[in-house]
């Protein structure tokens, strides 16, 4: 290193973020310690101040540290801190900040909602920012945010939130491509319209019972979890969805008809049967489809699947290349009239994949009747994974059930596996 010029030892110090790294570096030679400056990232993990003794307080240090640097682009901070450290920082970086990630720890309810200034609202000074992402958020009150024109991507994981103060959220964020919301509850009602947004991912928990709406024409992938009533306008770039619901039921989907729709996800313990047959009809050119919905009905009563036809399910499915099914929706293609009346030019053209969980040995003639059929008229399926789990019945025929499965597994033992 002390051969190296000067512009060489601070572009590779540059690379450093860790902060004990880079205040021990500050003490190996006047050199390191003039390279300093040009570091363009900061990271606090969570420990950074457990030992700590001195007199400064940690907001303290940071704001030294950071004083030392010409332009900050990137400061990740795990450990505590609190809101007026977090404004003292911001005041002095907040021009040159483009990544921001701060662990708020302020989720507690028995915490202060009135500190002042809020670790919230101090992120107004950091305006150039790309890219925040914030752990641990109290957001019962609309944060007093300028827009942030520059933003890109937004991450909030783990909030406590109400509809106003997330609305408020939404609109100082115009220019989103990518917005996540994980682990948040509160959230009665949620209304997305981002022109720019490509990429969203939603995971509301409590009850199950949020309603959603989104008109983002750019919109590429969406995972939404813990919603009832779904409407998603100008989808004809929405390449993979995902819907589940864990808590609540899912009432109503309105879609658009999924055109570039490649893989589609729904999961949840029960769907209205309305809600099922409209995606599946809208997304018809879809070619990964998973599909663990464990009961249908409108209301508290559980009720199985109807009967889906084996081979207009297939017909309007001409494109599906992977298929993973489990048991509600496997049963409703094995009723015993599916079958019946088998066009002889009946082929499943683009199956390659299948992927079958059965839970019940339930109808185990049309069950088999239904892998053999996957298999006859798969012309192209090249692997056929069967899960046997939590076989529900005590009785002999679960037996002699799993030793047909065997049994079919074995004749056919270059395609098909029991996992």
């Amino acid at each position: 290193m002390d051969s190296l010029p000067d512009a060489i030892v601070q572009y590779i110090l540059s690379y450093m973020n860790n902060a004990r790294d880079v205040a021990l570096c500050n003490c190996v030679s006047k050199r390191w310690k003039d390279s300093i400056p040009y570091i363009r990232s900061l990271f606090f993990p969570r420990n950074s101040f457990d030992n700590h003794t001195g007199s400064d307080s940690p907001d303290d240090i940071v704001l030294k540290m950071i004083s030392l640097i010409e332009r900050l682009e990137n400061l990740v901070v795990y450990s505590p801190f609190s809101g007026a450290g977090l404004a003292s920082w911001l005041t002095m970086i907040g021009p040159c900040l483009r990544y921001l990630e701060l662990r708020m720890d302020n989720l507690a309810e028995q915490q202060v909602c009135n500190e002042s200034p809020s670790k919230l609202d101090c992120l107004t000074s950091a305006k150039s920012l790309e890219s925040l992402k914030l752990w641990g958020v109290l957001m019962t009150r609309p944060p007093k945010w300028d827009v942030f024109q520059k933003l890109k991507n937004l991450e909030i994981v783990g909030a406590r939130l109400e509809d106003p103060a997330l609305s408020t959220v939404l609109q100082a964020c115009p220019n989103l491509t990518k917005l996540l919301l994980l682990g948040c509850e509160g959230v009665i009602s949620v209304s997305i319209e981002l022109p720019h947004l490509e990429q969203c991912k939603l995971d509301f928990y409590g009850l199950g019972n949020c309603s959603f709406s989104m008109n983002c024409p750019k919109i590429e992938v969406l995972e939404v979890q813990g919603c009832s009533w779904i409407r998603v306008q100008k989808t004809k770039h929405l390449r993979n969805l995902s819907i589940a619901n864990n808590a609540g039921r899912v009432y109503m989907v309105d879609f658009e008809k999924l055109v570039a729709l490649e893989s589609l996800s729904i999961r949840g313990v029960q769907w209205c049967w309305g809600a099922i047959s409209s995606m599946l009809q809208w997304a018809s050119e879809v070619k990964h489809l998973y599909m663990k919905v464990e009961f249908t009905g409108d209301f508290e009563t559980l009720q199985p699947f109807p009967e889906v036809d084996f081979v207009d399910f297939f017909n309007n499915h001409h494109k599906l290349q992977k298929f993973d099914i489990h048991g509600a929706m496997f049963a409703a293609l094995c009723q015993k009239n599916s079958l019946k009346n088998v066009d002889s030019g009946f082929v499943i053209p683009s199956l390659e994949e299948v992927v079958i969980t059965v839970r019940s040995p339930l109808n185990a003639e049309q069950k088999m009747n239904t892998l053999e059929s996957l298999l006859k008229y798969g012309k192209n399926l090249k692997r056929m994974v069967i899960k046997v789990l939590q076989m529900k019945s005590n009785h002999s025929s679960a037996d002699d059930f799993f030793d047909e499965i065997c049994r079919f597994t074995c004749m056919n033992r270059k395609l098909v596996r029991i996992e």
